[in-house]
């Protein structure tokens, strides 16, 4: 009697540890959600006062996802307050080469999608262990560490092949 219940339970534990959807995201950070629902950042977000202009058609045409006049500006604000020209920052760049450089070869329009596709796939087979999701154990590095960059050693490949790099990277904090 006592080995029929101690394998009941058993068989109880372990159906409990098992997932049963299978479609949802893992989660390698294991950052919980919060016990409610936290500020509200729409009530703590400053925005520009909303003013009625006196002339309707005086406004500027509408920009569909474009700035709004009662966006928050923290830059151009700041550049203000301290006597400089916030229209500077609105200047056009001259990055339109660099753009035109780096798409030679065609974009994709839904990389986005194709990205997050693939890395749905990869969390998924690396959801770690039984007993580290148990015990909330963080997989984040340890799940994407064969795709990081090994700075240092990227560095000495650069500097045997006679290319001069600006800076060294800092030190690790571990």
């Amino acid at each position: 009697m006592l080995t029929r219940s101690l394998m009941f339970f058993a068989a109880l534990t372990l159906a409990a540890c098992g997932n049963s959807d299978s479609d949802r995201a893992p989660n390698l950070l294991n950052i919980s959600e919060p016990a409610s629902d936290g500020p509200d950042e729409f009530a703590v977000l400053p925005t520009e006062p909303l003013v009625i202009p006196e002339d309707l058609a005086a406004l500027p045409t509408p920009t569909p996802g474009g700035n709004n006049r009662t966006d928050p500006t923290p830059r151009a604000d700041a550049i203000a307050a301290l006597g400089g020209n916030p229209t500077v920052l609105s200047r056009a760049s001259n990055d339109g080469a660099l753009v035109r450089y780096t798409g030679r070869f065609g974009v994709s329009p839904d990389i986005r999608a194709t990205l997050a596709a693939s890395d749905l796939r990869f969390r998924q087979n690396n959801d770690g262990r039984l007993l580290e999701r148990v015990f909330n154990v963080n997989l984040y590095f340890e799940a994407y560490e064969t795709q990081s960059l090994d700075q240092f050693s990227e560095l000495e490949r650069l500097r045997s092949a006679g290319i001069r790099t600006p800076s060294v990277p800092p030190e690790p904090t571990q």
